[in-house]
């Protein structure tokens, strides 16, 4: 199998051809075009989300907020990251010019998507009624659940993700949510304007997100078309998990790493409206939706360097793997720091001008939760560097630490200073993360420091 590290000439791609790394600059203007699609699509939600917060009030629109946490959390604590293994894995296997294995490899990866979309659809609307309660919501919100419950069902973004990044269709990725959001725009103005309520709008919201589950699929089998790579569906199904060694097992730590991001990502909305009540949900919710502009770039960064980083890693280009790291992480301190001090600026006005004035508490949780989402944005290439050397366990181990530091944090914070005690434990697991992610990635990736080649680290995994 091709990809060991200590092998800097690994031949990828059909016909032994070797697929060129990107340039630094090449990147910078992937990573634009991410943004610019994010920037704008993280907008137009932004005004959806501003339209039906206006609309709802802050304690009605708190239970919105409290059913799209919980299905979130229940589908990213079921669903498998597969996109993470199937990139690690087509990077080693490009070298085979294989693509029947190939398209058995994403077949792999649909099937665990598939079956977990249909999974966390079921438990989310099964377990409404004994967790419900425990996060305010009561007995006639459980249709709610059930109402988004459908969006569930046909979220397989694995694939589609996985397909698109390596074909290096990055500007597709950026814009690809903007029909979604577009028509979720609609829907909440028509929902608003003849006051329908919030069942209207929940509705609304999933059939948005199905409109754009259902385009980012076709997307991500055009990707496999144009990298030559047969369909899942074209494949044989037979025997995938002992051709693939050690792919499962990469899943289960990837997933069990982002179950732990999703405590912190999607349960906080949930543990503030069980300690504060869903208005102050509302509010925290409006925060960090307005910061979460900021964190796409993170999170599009690892979208663009983290398929390179694996292809520089399994050539044992170790000095070329570090200053791709290093200057990815420079720029994002920049951006991120800009981000602050312009939401400093203009995050009152810009709450004032949607949501509402009702919304004014909103504004310090803001600038409190861009002081983490910096931390975060620079923690995001250590977390694809890590990935990239196959050291998911210790990812895993270290989300694990820092979640617990968060649940402790809100648990103690909360109650005393309200929804920005949930903000302050961003903060907390951040500049963990943070530091302990470059410790470790700068460590192991010192040319002194042996790694074992790839396909003994996949073996191993098994």
């Amino acid at each position: 199998m091709a990809g060991s590290p200590s092998d800097p000439t690994v031949p990828v791609g059909s016909g032994g051809g070797e697929v060129p790394l990107q340039t630094f600059r090449q990147r910078l203007i992937a990573i634009g075009h991410l943004l610019s699609g994010n920037f704008g699509n993280a907008a137009i939600m932004l005004v959806s989300v501003a339209i039906a917060a206006r609309a709802l009030g802050p304690e009605i629109y708190g239970v919105m907020v409290l059913v799209l946490a919980y299905g979130r959390t229940v589908e990213r604590v079921l669903r498998f990251e597969s996109w993470q293994p199937l990139i690690r894995f087509a990077a080693l296997e490009e070298g085979s010019g294989d693509r029947a294995r190939l398209g058995r490899l994403y077949a792999f990866g649909l099937l665990l998507d598939v079956c977990t979309a249909l999974i966390a659809a079921l438990v989310a609307y099964l377990g409404a009624a004994l967790l419900g309660p425990l996060f305010g919501l009561d007995e006639a919100n459980i249709q709610l659940v059930a109402i988004y419950s459908v969006a569930l069902c046909v979220n397989v973004t694995g694939v589609p993700t996985a397909a698109l990044r390596m074909a290096g269709r990055f500007r597709l990725l950026a814009y690809s949510q903007l029909a979604a959001n577009i028509v979720r725009i609609g829907l909440a103005m028509l929902c608003a304007q003849q006051d329908w309520g919030i069942a209207a709008f929940m509705i609304a919201w999933t059939g948005a997100q199905v409109c754009g589950s259902i385009l980012f699929i076709g997307l991500g089998y055009s990707a496999l078309r144009a990298l030559g790579i047969p369909g899942p569906f074209s494949v044989r199904w037979s025997g995938l998990r002992s051709s693939f060694p050690g792919f499962l097992s990469f899943a289960w730590s990837t997933n069990l790493s982002m179950t732990m991001r999703t405590l912190t990502q999607e349960a906080d909305a949930l543990i503030v409206g069980a300690l504060a009540g869903p208005a102050a949900a509302s509010f925290y919710y409006l925060a960090k939706r307005i910061g979460k502009v900021a964190q796409q770039v993170g999170a599009q960064v690892q979208a663009v360097i983290y398929p390179d980083v694996a292809r520089i890693w399994a050539r044992g280009l170790r000095e070329k793997f570090r200053a791709t790291v290093l200057r990815t992480q420079a720029a994002l301190a920049a951006v991120g720091i800009a981000g602050l001090l312009a939401a400093w600026v203009l995050g009152r006005w810009i709450i004032h001008l949607g949501p509402g004035a009702s919304y004014d508490a909103a504004y310090p949780l803001l600038l409190t939760q861009l002081v983490a989402v910096v931390l975060t944005m620079h923690a995001a290439p250590s977390r694809s560097a890590l990935l990239a050397m196959h050291r998911p366990g210790f990812v895993l181990a270290a989300s694990t630490i820092g979640v617990v530091l968060f649940l402790g944090t809100c648990l103690l914070a909360i109650p005393v200073l309200g929804a920005i005690g949930a903000n302050i434990a961003h903060i907390v697991l951040a500049a963990f993360m943070a530091l302990v992610l470059d410790v470790a990635w700068l460590r192991w990736s010192r040319p002194q420091v042996q790694e074992e080649p790839a396909e003994l680290a996949v073996a191993a995994s098994r």
